[in-house]
């Protein structure tokens, strides 16, 4: 009797041993799933106020993978964090000449096209542009333009309709422009009947000593805070972007946006994938979810920029596609550049050229 309840407890022990011997190998393949990007969650490094809130809370629903989210306010911060590697970012939204520095260095994966179905949805015109051939490393998620806001109780349309007239003695003080080295440089190049994209020192310095003859009527350097400035009447003309500009008239019906029609900067902000990406499953699903026109005409509704997503902008109010301020006809589009990357040398020309201007001109 006690040699067969001996054998017993040895084989309750033997039960027992082997139970505990596979919960150690489930927390093992638990553990290793999360260091291999397989838990529930997905990292977005995005511009803020740039997704309808109500639209990540939807993915977490359907989903199930919670998103952790975080925002930069320049490409050059967003790149310095990608590129010193320590915060693991799954999702990342880089402005085009941004797209084509990374890529060219090896920061970002290769969309995988097998895995996102979405390209399906977008206007041919926003694809495959210089910046990233063939879409190998970029979706388009908002684009837009570089203009001029003015308020009509002060400025006539007329008197703003090229880059040109911006330097009339009657703006004397009366101008806000953006706090961009490449915007300020893109209109001075493009009113000189140069390209943005010019590594041509005679060009550049050409631009320079113009933006030099506008600082009389430049009132302020602005980013963000522009859109309070303008709505609020502290200037009657603005120097910024179409998404900005839609902003201000949502608060001001007297503003109004324009593209001079000799040429502008024609921008585009992209989802991307940095190397630093862990969890793929959670980053296909947001790309694809992203990228249903329902959802891309909601966030683009709530964002208010211009959507790339043909699909999206059918859903889109006609009021809103129809409006040539912020969705322009072919015709002017077609004379508008994309920024490229400069490469680091001339980068740091431009930005040292622009920190002289606004440093020595007040």
């Amino acid at each position: 009797m006690k040699k067969i309840l001996s054998a017993f407890f040895a084989l309750i022990l033997v039960i027992l041993g082997l139970f505990a011997f596979q919960r150690y190998l489930v927390a093992k393949e638990n553990a290793a799933a999360g260091s291999s990007g397989k838990t529930k969650v997905l990292n977005i490094y995005n511009w803020g106020d740039y997704i309808d809130p109500a639209l990540v809370k939807k993915f977490t629903k359907e989903t199930g993978y919670q998103v952790n989210y975080e925002t930069f306010d320049s490409n050059e911060a967003m790149y310095t964090k990608v590129r010193q590697g320590g915060t693991a970012y799954d999702i990342i939204v880089p402005s085009e000449y941004m797209v084509e520095k990374m890529r060219k260095e090896h920061l970002l994966v290769p969309i995988d096209k097998k895995r996102f179905t979405g390209f399906k949805y977008y206007d041919p015109r926003f694809l495959n542009d210089a910046f990233d051939p063939h879409n190998k490393y970029s979706i388009p998620y908002f684009w837009g333009t570089l203009g001029i806001i003015y308020n009509d109780k002060f400025v006539k349309k007329s008197e703003v309709s090229h880059w040109d007239q911006l330097w009339s003695s009657r703006f004397r003080d009366k101008i806000l422009l953006v706090d961009s080295s490449r915007d300020a440089f893109g209109l001075s190049l493009i009113s000189m009947n140069k390209s943005v994209n010019s590594k041509r020192m005679p060009d550049v310095l050409a631009a320079k000593a113009k933006l030099d003859a506008l600082m009389p009527n430049v009132k302020a350097i602005l980013a963000d805070e522009m859109v309070m400035y303008l709505a609020q009447e502290e200037a009657p003309i603005g120097i910024s972007w179409s998404g900005q500009a839609a902003e201000m008239i949502a608060q001001n019906k007297h503003l109004h946006y324009v593209v001079p029609s000799e040429g502008s900067n024609l921008w585009f902000d992209n989802l991307a994938i940095p190397r630093t990406a862990k969890h793929f499953t959670a980053i296909y699903k947001f790309l694809n979810f992203m990228s249903e026109p329902k959802n891309a005409a909601q966030n683009a509704e709530y964002v208010e920029y211009a959507t790339p997503n043909k699909g999206a902008v059918k859903l889109l109010p006609k009021s809103v596609t129809s409006d040539r301020q912020f969705y322009p006809d072919d015709q002017t589009i077609k004379h508008l550049e994309v920024y490229s990357d400069l490469g680091s040398r001339w980068t740091q020309i431009y930005n040292d050229l622009f920190l002289e201007f606004k440093m020595t001109n007040r």
